[in-house]
């Protein structure tokens, strides 16, 4: 097909910035602008020529701007087709002028949503005429080249510069498949808004930013992160992230959340091999790093306070992939980015979702995110023996990085810190003597631990196990048939256990 030259253009705007470049390019190609309200307006004061959209229907805008451009002297002039002997008879008979490019984007409406505005306000934003044009123009792509937002303004004015005013076919299906992503991901926010309490089951989601990663869990796998990771963390320095540091990340993140006090974790494949608290940054660090300085080669750490130079200097002597951190003091800054790869993230105070997916077999599941944190108050003992006010505040500790810890996962921890943890096996049995063998490995007690558990004890084995290594305290959700036969045994051996009745299962 030969190029299409542009000689008329329906022109109606929310956002008015950045389109002067294109109202210039149309003005010296002589092209037909329609508007109205504002855009006209704004048109007229650069210097275009407009005919009001009011003109061309005979109808005024009405209903406080909610009916102005939904016309069929507008959308005929829109959707008739070019090659159809029986629509172009139409047009004449009702003299309809054809419309060649529509330049529209729609009301705020995820912006208005994000502002806290009323349901009226919100209800507002819900674009009719901007929404209806761009579908129109969309489809009718084989005649008509259709703009939807001002992102997309420098592209358009640098296609009509380098093709004389014309577009081709291509040209006109790669704009219609931009707006029709424009116009699904403002349907879907809609929605999902109207849909909040969740009554209609369906499952929409719709990102438009998106950031290619160097590849995904393996060289042989592409990689993509959609959404903008900018919101949340500023990167101060090193490469691009990779699929594994985002995952890690994210783990992470979710991890020292649970913290108040000063922490610090150091992450290794989702999994913490190191957790502490400490009266200042570097403390929380060291102590966190001797959990197990082997498996902290290489890893993802995190702290909840500002990195200074007390800790930057012990930072610096490790390799790690990646570094979390709310602020950074400038000394510190210079010096851990001595090292060009290293990744330094400033996270930003942001609220995350609280629902999760991911896709499955040939769908999705969802669920809502794991919020559930026990403190002393949901203890409940179900020994004789009350666990003491210090072995209480372990539990806490050691239940909450049990909660992030990949199943079946066993955690020895003291108030301030993680000694070892034992994840992922098959078996919980496996996990404790992981756990004990492993800080043994790095020279700790672990009679001065306490044992967090992600579920229950269906035989009386890991408190026996636990018992003979020292272990006195024990945290698990309880809800064994058979929880009576691990109770019977902590009561003959002077051990204390208390049960939450919250399950933290992580696949």
């Amino acid at each position: 097909m030969q190029p299409v030259k542009i000689k008329s253009a329906l022109i109606s705007v929310y956002y008015k910035d950045r389109l002067e470049p294109l109202v210039e390019l149309l003005k010296q190609h002589g092209v037909t602008i329609y508007s109205t309200g504002g855009t006209q307006t704004f048109l007229e004061e650069q210097g275009a020529k407009v005919v009001a959209v009011e003109d061309l229907t005979d109808y005024p805008s009405i209903f406080g701007g909610r009916v102005k451009t939904l016309h069929p002297k507008v959308f005929g002039g829109i959707l008739h087709r070019r090659d159809n002997q029986s629509d172009l008879s139409e047009r004449e008979k009702y003299e309809i002028p054809p419309i060649d490019l529509v330049v529209v984007d729609l009301y705020p409406f995820e912006e208005t949503v994000a502002s806290g505005a009323s349901e009226a306000d919100v209800i507002e934003k819900i674009d009719i005429g901007g929404i209806s044009l761009i579908r129109a123009a969309a489809k009718n792509f084989k005649d008509v080249l259709i703009v939807s937002s001002r992102e997309q303004y420098d592209e358009v004015v640098e296609l009509l510069q380098e093709k004389n005013g014309a577009t081709e076919l291509e040209d006109r299906k790669r704009f219609a498949a931009k707006a029709f992503n424009v116009s699904s991901h403002y349907d879907t926010h809609i929605f999902n808004y109207m849909n909040a309490a969740g009554e209609t089951q369906a499952f929409k989601q719709s990102v438009q930013h998106s950031m290619p990663l160097r590849y995904g869990e393996n060289p042989h796998q592409k990689g993509t992160f959609y959404g903008k990771l900018e919101d949340l963390f500023e990167q101060l320095n090193g490469k691009q992230l990779s699929y594994n540091n985002l995952v890690d990340v994210d783990a992470a993140v979710a991890l020292a959340a649970e913290f108040e006090e000063p922490a610090v974790a150091i992450l290794k494949h989702t999994n913490a091999c190191g957790v502490a608290t400490g009266e200042s940054m570097k403390e929380a660090y060291l102590n966190a790093l001797s959990s197990d300085p082997v498996s902290a080669f290489g890893g993802v750490i995190i702290a909840n306070r500002a990195i200074d130079m007390a800790v930057a200097e012990e930072l610096n002597k490790l390799f790690f992939e990646v570094l979390i951190a709310p602020e950074y003091e400038a000394d510190a800054l210079d010096l851990l980015k001595t090292k060009k790869n290293r990744i330094l993230l400033k996270q930003k105070p942001v609220e995350l979702p609280t629902k999760l997916f991911k896709t499955l077999l040939n769908g999705v599941i969802e669920q809502d995110k794991d919020l559930a944190t026990e403190t002393e108050a949901d203890f409940k003992t179900a020994t004789k023996r009350q666990p003491t006010a210090e072995e209480k505040k372990a539990l806490v500790f050691a239940a909450k990085v049990c909660k992030h810890t990949k199943s079946n996962t066993i955690v020895l921890a003291t108030d301030k810190m993680m000694f070892s943890s034992g994840v992922g096996q098959t078996s919980r049995v496996d996990a404790l003597r992981q756990a004990i063998e492993k800080a043994q490995s790095f020279g700790f007690d672990v009679s001065k631990t306490v044992m967090a558990s992600d579920a229950f004890f269906p035989f009386p084995d890991c408190v026996e196990i636990a018992d003979k290594a020292g272990i006195k305290a024990v945290v698990q959700p309880g809800g064994s048939i058979k929880d009576q036969d691990s109770i019977d045994y902590c009561d003959a051996h002077n051990m204390a256990m208390v049960m939450t009745g919250v399950r933290h299962f992580k696949h």
